[in-house]
Formats: structure tokens, sequence, C-alpha cells
């Protein structure tokens, strides 16, 4: 839904810095952390917060205060949206695989000549017991399944299964495919499980059990939320194909809301 929204009074200083009655941020959002930097940053009272959502979740969860859902058209759309509605800082707290977005997001902020933030969760470290098998993508994923593999849990979301429906059906591979939403086709053979996060240590004990799991595929997307499937995959010595992160642009970074919150009160000068 898109909002009307107030125009912001302010006034540019030197060191990047923003003397504002109302300062409007806008936040990329689609994370927890996204929503919780919202509603944590609305209670501010010189902040005006509009959350973005891309609209790839059929029903997402809301955010709290102003939101919009659906995309801006490239950096070039973004970077209009911006001027038009007067933002005066932008974080991008997406997905860490949505790095498309992030690219038009650095390119937007710097055309326009507003601060600019990324929140980025940590990435999983690797830890004694784990059977990773670290690839670049996840076309190179469905390549690096471990040839004894019969059983694989994907947990990649629901827009990037292709890759997997292309085996060949002589090896009987059959995949347990977890996701928000029902999956686009094409869809490898298996059982979809629709399901949101987080999700805990015994539940995912059972479920890799019950299902008699002997691979996984999995984004390194860091986090609390999903963790629990590689604590485990470790106790039960199952191998994780695991999916690096793409490259990031240029820019600042913090790992955490809290961190997020204390740079809009470093930037914005009440």
């Amino acid at each position: 839904m898109d909002v009307q929204i107030h125009t912001s009074i302010l006034q540019r200083l030197p060191s990047s810095k923003i003397s504002i009655e109302m300062a409007k941020v806008l936040i990329l959002g689609g994370t927890g952390d996204a929503i919780e930097l919202a509603a944590q940053a609305s209670k501010i009272p010189e902040i005006e917060v509009i959350t973005s959502l891309a609209g790839r979740t059929l029903h997402p969860i809301a955010p709290p205060g102003d939101y919009r859902v659906g995309g801006f058209g490239g950096s070039a759309g973004l970077a209009t949206y911006l001027q038009d509605q007067s933002i005066d800082l932008l974080i991008d707290a997406t997905h860490p695989f949505a790095a498309h977005i992030s690219w038009n997001a650095e390119a937007a902020a710097s055309e326009v000549g507003i601060p600019y933030l990324m929140l980025v969760r940590p990435i999983w470290e690797k830890m004694e017991g784990d059977r990773w098998i670290e690839v670049e993508s996840v076309e190179a994923a469905a390549e690096a399944i471990p040839a004894e593999a019969r059983r694989v849990f994907l947990t990649i979301g629901r827009q990037q299964l292709a890759p997997f429906s292309q085996f060949n059906p002589q090896l009987n591979i059959w995949f347990l495919m977890r996701s928000i939403d029902p999956p686009e086709p094409p869809i490898p053979q298996g059982k979809i499980l629709l399901d949101r996060g987080p999700f805990h240590l015994e539940q995912e004990r059972e479920l890799l059990q019950e299902y008699a799991i002997d691979a996984i595929v999995s984004k390194n997307s860091g986090g609390d939320a999903t963790y629990a499937k590689v604590r485990a995959a470790r106790e039960l010595e199952i191998p994780i194909v695991m999916v690096q992160r793409p490259a990031m642009p240029p820019g600042e970074q913090v790992s955490n809301v809290a961190a997020a919150l204390a740079w809009i009160e470093q930037v914005v000068v009440s």
C-alpha cells in the first residue's frame, strides 16, 4: 500500500549531518531486522519512518507505521521516489541475498546525495563438526549435492528451485522444500512445506529425522531465525551445501538494529 507522506523541512549541514524538524527515513525491508528497526526508529520524536517491501512474499508481516509494497523500477526509479517524497535517510535492511536491491539503493542514495546505511546481519561461521560444501550460487549448489544423497532439504526460498528440477529422474532424488509461500515452477519432485521462521533446534532435528534427510541446501543468511537447521545438521552429521553471499555495494554497514538506531541519531541533529 502506498501512503501519503508529509513534506519535510530540512537544512543540509556539512559533515553529512541533518538539522531537521522531522527527518524522513526510508527503510528497505523484508526482514525481521527491518521490522524491529522500523518499530524502534518510530519511537524517536524527530523521525518519520516509511518501510518499503518488495512484494515477493504474498502475505508479508506488516511493519509498524507507514509502508509501501512493490518495486521502484531500478536505481533511477528509487532516486525519483527519494526526491519526490523528500526522503532524508535511506537504510537498506533487505535480505542478505537481495544484492540487486542493495546495489540500486547505493546508486540512488549517491545520486540524490542523502546518507545511506546497510544493516547486514553477520554470516554464519563454520564450526567444528559442520560438514559444509561452500559454493558461490544456487546453480553451483545443485551441482554440489553429494552423490550419495537421495533425500535433500532445500531451504533457499521459493524462487530458485529450477536448477533442482533438472536432475535425471533415474537418480531418484527426493526434495523437501520449505518456503513461506508456494514456490514458483518448475518444482522438483518431493514435498512442499509452507512455514515461516523462527525455527527451533528440537523442531529442526525432528524434521530432519522424520524425512530421513541426508543433505541440506541453504543460503548463508545469517541471524538466529533459521540457524537451528545448521545446529541440527551438525548434531546429525548431515552435510550442508552452503551458498555464499553475493558481493555487497560499498558503503557504511552495521550488523544490528541497535547500531542502526545509533547511526540515525548520529546523523540527525535535533
